[in-house]
C-alpha cells in the first residue's frame, strides 16, 4: 500500500529536475529516493508524484474515453469503451487513492516540518483529486480514507461519505489552501521550483488554482446548494485581493510532457508507439467538427488535419464512376446511394458511436483494426509529438474560470458582466491554442456573438475543454448542455453520467459499497444493471432532470 518507494523508478525524469536544480537541498538529505523512509523523506520528493500522476490521470480521461462520451473525439478500432460507453468493469479509482496515499504523505510530512506552501498544496491536490473521485462515482470513502497507510486506525473497510459531505469538505480544504498559500514568497521555506510542474514553486499561481477549484465547486451544487454557491462564488468574485483567481491562459494549472519515456510523453505520440496505432485510432468527433466549422472556428486546424482524400459525388460523372482524380475520389451518385457520407473537402469527423465498424465510415477501402482511413481527418500532427508547447495536461484554466463566472452573471448572481465573461473565455482559450488573433473575427461570428443563453456559454466551454473533457461532461451533467445525442450503436439511447463501482471494490468492502449504492437513484436507463450503472444518478442529480 506504501507506494512512495517506487517515485525514483517510474519517474526518473522528475528526479533529474529536482537534482539539477536542488542539489544542495537533496545532499543534505542523504537518503536513498529508492527506498526513502516515510518518517523523515523531504516533501519536495513527493510532490512531483503527486502532481504528474494527477495530471495524468485527467489528462487520461479528457482525452480518451471521456472526450468520447462528450463528443470531442471518436476511435475507429478498439472503440468500444470510447464510443460505446461499454465500460462495466472497467473502471477504477485505485490509481486515485493511490495518489491520495502519497499527498496524504506530503501533507503529514509538511505538517511535521512546518512547511505552510507545501501544506496548501497537499490541500489542493486532495480537493482535486476526491473531487474526481466523487464527480466520476458519486458516493466514496474520504473521512475513513488513507487511515491504516497514515499510522491512524486501520481501516480497511472504509464507509463511503456523501457526495454532499465530500463537496463541502472539499470547499472547506480549499478555503484553508488559500489561506495557507496567501503568504509572501519569501515567507515560505523549503520551496523547490523543480519539485512544482505546475507552477514551478510560485505560492500565488496555487492559491489562484485554489480559488477557481472552489468556483468550480461552488457551481458544481448550485442547483442542490444555490444560496451557498451564489454566497461562496460572490464572495471569491468580489475579493480579487484576498481570493486572487487566474485571469491568464498563462497561468493555467497545467503539467507539459517531458517526453523523455513511455511514462512521461503524450499519450497519442508516435516516438514510444512507433506503430501510431494510438495516433490513428483517435479521430476527432463529427459534432465537435461541425459545430466549429460552422463558427469559422480558428482552433480547428490546430486540433485536427484536413482530410487527406476528400469525396466528390456529382452527377456529372458517368454511373458507376468510384476513382482517384487529382487528390479527390470521384464517385457518381448511384455508387453512394443508401450510404452515409461526409464530402467536406476540408475536415471530416467520425459520427458519435454511429455503427459496429467505425473505421468503414466515409468508404474508407481498407477498414480494420489499423485504422487507416483517408477519407476521415485526424487529429493534427503535433499529437504525434512525445512532447511539445501544446502539449499539455490541463487541470483547469483560465477560460474555465471566466465561463463559470460568465454562468453565475448569467444566473443573476453578483460578480460582473455575463457578456464580459463570456468573451473573456472565448479570447483566454484561443490564446492557449496559439489563436488569440482570430478572436475579433470570431467573436462577431453567427452563433458566437453572445445572445444571452446559458447553452451558449456552455456550449463554448465545451469547446474550451478540449484535451479536458471531464469537465465538460460534468457541466452536461447538470446543465444538459451540450444537447448530445447518443448514436445508434451506444449502450443506451442517452449519455451515461457516472463510473460504475468496480467489482473488486464490491466484493472486498461489500456492506460499504452497498449502502452507497442503494443511495444511488435508479432511472429508466439503468436497467438490468440495477443501481450500479452509469446511467443511475448520484446525489447531485437526483430530483433535477437533468441532463435527461
Amino acid at each position: 500500500m506504501k507506494t512512495i518507494n517506487t517515485i525514483a523508478k517510474r519517474f526518473s525524469w522528475v528526479f533529474a529536475l529536482v537534482v539539477m536544480s536542488g542539489c544542495k537541498d537533496l545532499t543534505e538529505l542523504n537518503i536513498d529516493p529508492n527506498g526513502s523512509d516515510e518518517a523523515t523523506i523531504n516533501p519536495n520528493l513527493i510532490m512531483p508524484t503527486v502532481l504528474t500522476e494527477a495530471a495524468k490521470v485527467y489528462l487520461d480521461l479528457g482525452f480518451q474515453d471521456v472526450a468520447g462520451v462528450m463528443q470531442h473525439t471518436q476511435k475507429d478500432a478498439w472503440f468500444t469503451s470510447h464510443n460505446d460507453y461499454e465500460w462495466l468493469g472497467s473502471q477504477s479509482w485505485v490509481s486515485h487513492y493511490s495518489i491520495l496515499r502519497n499527498n496524504a504523505l506530503l501533507m503529514k510530512r509538511a505538517e511535521e516540518e512546518g512547511l505552510a506552501f507545501h501544506q496548501g498544496v497537499a490541500l489542493v491536490m486532495k480537493s482535486f483529486m476526491f473531487g474526481l473521485i466523487t464527480d466520476l462515482w458519486g458516493d466514496a470513502p474520504y473521512s475513513q480514507a488513507l487511515k491504516a497507510e497514515l499510522g491512524g486506525s486501520e481501516n480497511l473497510f472504509p464507509a463511503y461519505d456523501s457526495q454532499e459531505t465530500i463537496y463541502r469538505g472539499i470547499l472547506a480544504d480549499l478555503e484553508a489552501a488559500n489561506t495557507l498559500l496567501s503568504r509572501p514568497t519569501e515567507e515560505y521555506e523549503s520551496i523547490l521550483g523543480s519539485a512544482d510542474v505546475y507552477f514551478g514553486g510560485n505560492p500565488r499561481l496555487w492559491q489562484q488554482f485554489a480559488n477557481a477549484l472552489q468556483l468550480r465547486y461552488y457551481m458544481r451544487i448550485s442547483e442542490k446548494l444555490p444560496d451557498e454557491a451564489r454566497t461562496g462564488i460572490e464572495r471569491i468574485a468580489g475579493n480579487p485581493e484576498q481570493y486572487p483567481i487566474m485571469t491568464s491562459s498563462a497561468h493555467d494549472a497545467a503539467m507539459i510532457y517531458p517526453g523523455i519515456s513511455a511514462v512521461d510523453s503524450w499519450p497519442s505520440n508516435t516516438f514510444t508507439d512507433i506503430s501510431g496505432s494510438n495516433y490513428r485510432r483517435l479521430k476527432m468527433c463529427a459534432t465537435l467538427v461541425e459545430y466549429m466549422q460552422h463558427r469559422h472556428d480558428p482552433r480547428l486546424p490546430i486540433w485536427a488535419k484536413p482530410v487527406e482524400i476528400p469525396l466528390v459525388v456529382s452527377d456529372e460523372f458517368p454511373a458507376g464512376t468510384d476513382r482517384i482524380v487529382n487528390g479527390r475520389r470521384e464517385l457518381s451518385p448511384d455508387v453512394v446511394a443508401g450510404i452515409r457520407i461526409d464530402t467536406d473537402p476540408d475536415y471530416v469527423g467520425l459520427p458519435p458511436s454511429h455503427s459496429a465498424l467505425p473505421s468503414a465510415y466515409n468508404l474508407n477501402p481498407t477498414p480494420g483494426q489499423k485504422s487507416y482511413n483517408p477519407h476521415v481527418s485526424y487529429l493534427s500532427e503535433i499529437y504525434m509529438g512525445s512532447k511539445g508547447s501544446l502539449l499539455k495536461a490541463r487541470l483547469l484554466s483560465a477560460a474555465e474560470v471566466f465561463f463559470i463566472l460568465a454562468e453565475a452573471a448569467w444566473k443573476g448572481w453578483n460578480v460582473g458582466d455575463v457578456e464580459t465573461h463570456y468573451n473573456n473565455g472565448i479570447k483566454a482559450s484561443l490564446e492557449t491554442w496559439t489563436v488569440g488573433s482570430g478572436y475579433p473575427d470570431y467573436i462577431n461570428e453567427v452563433g458566437v456573438a453572445y445572445d444571452g443563453r446559458l447553452q451558449q456559454i456552455i456550449e463554448q466551454k465545451w469547446i474550451a475543454s478540449w484535451t479536458a473533457a471531464t469537465e465538460a461532461w460534468f457541466d452536461y451533467r447538470r446543465t444538459g448542455y451540450p444537447a448530445l445525442q447518443a448514436g445508434t450503436a451506444a449502450m443506451r439511447s442517452v449519455l451515461p453520467v457516472r463510473f460504475y463501482y468496480m467489482q473488486d471494490e464490491l466484493n472486498i468492502n461489500r456492506a460499504n459499497a452497498e449502502a452507497a449504492l442503494q443511495r444511488l437513484e435508479r432511472t429508466g436507463y439503468s436497467q438490468a444493471e440495477g443501481e450500479n450503472s452509469a446511467w443511475s444518478k448520484p446525489w447531485l442529480l437526483q430530483g433535477t432532470d437533468k441532463p435527461w
